[in-house]
């Protein structure tokens, strides 16, 4: 593609040619917003200077469309729990049959809950009514007048693939003609050294490829409050200067119609914060990856739809792929630090969830655009990621128990919090309801029962439960989890364009088929593994924040047998249990026992790539959108072209005089350390590099956190690079 177009004001440089890395600053205060404190702001201060009309509460409309779900998740539970209690109560309800009662109730509320989402969904796209925003995906592209920062946060990622995702939509969104309402900031929180100075390096190549785009790099020497930090930092520094932001991930990929639309409809609607787009999975290259893919681009449509029909204006946030509205994220999204400690003090690790909410609470209207399209993710290779990046979102979650308290949250945001913490906490309820269901099965068969109660009784009293009717209990709840997956195909059935794409509906229905016998393997190791989750952050242990793998998915079989032990022996023990009532019992429980007996071979064949991708494929795979395919050859380009080299950051500064001056200009916009504070790290550092005879010897003998500290700090560069080169080779005490 050729150069861009110039934007409105020409990149600044220095004297010496070298680019800058960030624009002029322009602040922006966003204070902390506590938690406990809040007062609604009367009509009359809702000026059009300071704001504009902010969001009324729900409409009638969207009242009587709660009211449908919650009324019809209401009568199911009634309905269910009636059935469940029938089956319990032969021979009187015992302590253990009133907890498994009690936890029946609230698993299948949680269930049916869903399932009126998902019901609503179908309504939705089978009707084909119109989105709420105006968002008209086959309309005429819109004008747009408003300026927009797209914000791409990085921690410690490839920095070829992610800069090619960027490259791709900074293309697509030229193609639109808009392409001077936008700024494109890279916003750094990496803290491996090489990764940094290999971030500086595709970032300059990127802004010669990109000439005349304003393109900016910020790199933050600590990532205080990890991503919401990361925001937050730059909303102070630049966020005068912008209506919108549009927040992506590492993995994130937009096509230039769907941002463009999104800040259209930004502008329509002033009293709007966010607007969530629904991003769909898309490079899948393992089993694992595949099914996640497939079963998102199939039933996610559906849930997003049903969800965004009853929350309205009370949305949530997912963290990524949405556009802000910049003053209503400064004024009123601040974020407190939680009393306490790790896990559940300190900085809020899910914050957009809290963020949304706090925008909701000050009268901003949240809104969702399931059916906008060009909004793309990656996920986690193989189930062990996938729990891996769980663990922390599980932690993430469990915190908004802390949030739920505050003060002035409208209901739907608070319910947003609740869910989001149920999402977790129901994987022990449902290890404690198969747990206490075996128990009572031992009680009955190992405890002698009493046939002559107290009292007259002419005839002896048989316990004997229904099974016939314990099934339809069961068919009942397997019925709420799978008919949202043939109301998904049904819907598919009516569009032709779409079914053909995912390669026709028989291959589309073994599909189905398929990942449900996969999920439903799946979901026990699932369960034990959240359940582990949820039991270690109660104990007080911090999940940390690892970076995700995003391609290879393969694990080494001791790695798996390490991490898979604890199912599989949950599921030796059910067995062992389940037998010893009795064989029907057995086969009863076949479902969760087989899943976590065969953790170890499920997680090794679903890691790896294979022939199923044929079967779960879907329209992004079989006809992908063109800034798919564009971000996807800029990668493989980069990839090529990439030649691993042994020369470590420090060795490439010294090298390249030209990135060494960019080095140093970005290292000019950071805020210097106060009187008094001292970096320990870059003390051993310094005190390294005056003690060495060459700059080989100084860097072998620098440990990652103390090359870091360098990276950081011009004097201590410039003392290093006055070394004579030196042979040595020491190796690295670090």
């Amino acid at each position: 593609m050729g150069t861009l177009t110039p934007a409105r004001d020409s990149i600044p440089s220095r004297g010496t040619g070298q680019v800058e890395f960030l624009p002029r600053e322009s602040p922006m205060e966003m204070p902390s917003r506590p938690l406990g404190q809040f007062q609604r702001q009367e009509p009359a201060l809702r000026s059009t200077g300071s704001a504009p009309a902010l969001a009324p509460f729900a409409s009638r409309s969207t009242g009587l469309r709660r009211a449908c779900i919650f009324a019809g998740t209401a009568v199911l539970t009634v309905a269910g729990c009636y059935e469940m209690y029938e089956v319990l109560q032969v021979g009187g309800i015992t302590v253990l049959e009133s907890i498994v009662l009690g936890l029946f109730v609230l698993l299948f509320a949680w269930v049916a809950f869903s399932f009126m989402s998902s019901l609503a969904g179908f309504c939705v796209l089978l009707f084909r009514r119109p989105d709420g925003l105006g968002i008209d995906p086959g309309a005429a592209l819109p004008a747009i007048g408003i300026r927009t920062a797209m914000l791409l946060p990085t921690y410690n990622e490839d920095p070829d693939r992610i800069l090619a995702r960027l490259r791709a939509i900074c293309e697509s969104v030229e193609e639109t003609g808009s392409a001077l309402q936008f700024d494109w900031f890279v916003l750094s929180d990496t803290t491996d050294p090489a990764t940094w100075i290999a971030e500086e390096q595709a970032f300059l190549q990127l802004r010669r490829d990109l000439a005349g785009v304003r393109l900016f790099y910020r790199h933050r020497p600590e990532n205080t409050a990890r991503k919401s930090g990361n925001i937050e930092d730059w909303v102070k520094r630049f966020g005068a200067d912008y209506e919108c932001m549009i927040i992506l991930d590492a993995d994130s990929l937009m096509a230039g119609d769907a941002v463009v639309r999104l800040v259209a409809a930004m502008e329509r609607h002033p009293q709007v914060a966010l607007i969530q787009t629904l991003p769909l999975v898309v490079n899948a290259r393992t089993r694992f990856a595949r099914l996640q893919q497939f079963a998102g681009r199939l039933y996610g449509p559906l849930i997003a739809a049903g969800i965004a029909w009853w929350h309205g204006s009370e949305g949530n946030y997912w963290g990524h792929n949405a556009i802000i509205r910049v003053r209503a994220f400064a004024q009123d999204a601040g974020l407190p630090e939680l009393k306490g400690r790790k896990p559940f003090g300190g900085h809020i690790l899910s914050h957009d969830f809290v963020e949304a909410a706090l925008m909701r609470r000050a009268g901003w209207a949240i809104h969702m655009a399931p059916a906008l399209g060009g909004s793309f993710e990656e996920c986690p290779p193989s189930l062990l990621d996938f729990a891996a990046r769980d663990r922390r979102w599980c932690q993430g979650n469990l915190q908004h128990l802390a949030v739920l308290p505050s003060r002035g949250l409208h209901w739907v945001s608070r319910l947003h919090l609740l869910t989001g913490i149920g999402s977790y906490l129901t994987a022990p309820l449902w290890l404690m309801f198969l747990l206490l269901g075996i128990l009572i099965s031992l009680q009955a068969q190992f405890v002698r029962p009493e046939y002559f109660p107290k009292g007259f009784s002419l005839f002896p009293k048989w316990p004997a439960q229904d099974p016939i009717l314990a099934a339809w209990v069961f068919a009942g709840t397997m019925a709420l989890l799978i008919v949202p997956k043939l109301l998904a195909f049904i819907l598919l059935l009516t569009q032709s364009d779409n079914r053909r794409k995912f390669g026709g509906g028989l291959r589309v229905l073994a599909g189905i088929v398929l990942e449900t016998l996969i999920s439903g393997l799946i979901a026990p190791v699932m369960m034990i593994f959240q359940s582990s989750a949820v039991g270690g952050i109660l104990l007080g242990r911090d999940a940390g924040w690892q970076v995700q793998r995003r391609d290879n998915g393969e694990v080494p079989l001791r790695e798996v047998v390490r991490k898979y032990w604890v199912p599989t022996l949950f599921g030796v023990g059910m067995a062992i249990s389940a037998y010893a009532v009795s064989l029907p019992l057995l086969l009863w429980m076949a479902p969760v026992i087989i899943g976590l007996l065969l953790a170890v071979p499920i997680a090794t064949l679903t890691s790896a790539g294979g022939s199923a991708s044929r079967l779960f494929g879907t329209p992004e795979q079989t006809a992908p959108p063109r800034v798919l395919l564009r971000a996807n050859e800029l990668a493989n380009e980069l990839s090529k072209a990439a030649h691993p080299s042994a020369a470590g950051p420090l060795q490439t500064l010294r090298h390249d005089p030209g990135l060494l001056e960019a080095h140093l200009n970005n290292l000019s916009g950071q805020k210097p350390r106060g009187r008094g504070q001292v970096d320990p790290h870059l003390a051993i550092a310094r005190a390294k590099v005056e003690d060495a005879q060459s700059f080989d010897e100084a860097v072998n003998y620098l440990s990652s956190r103390e090359t870091f500290a360098v990276l950081h700090s011009p004097s201590v560069l410039a003392a290093l690079f006055e070394l004579p080169p030196g042979t040595d080779t020491v190796a690295d005490p670090g």
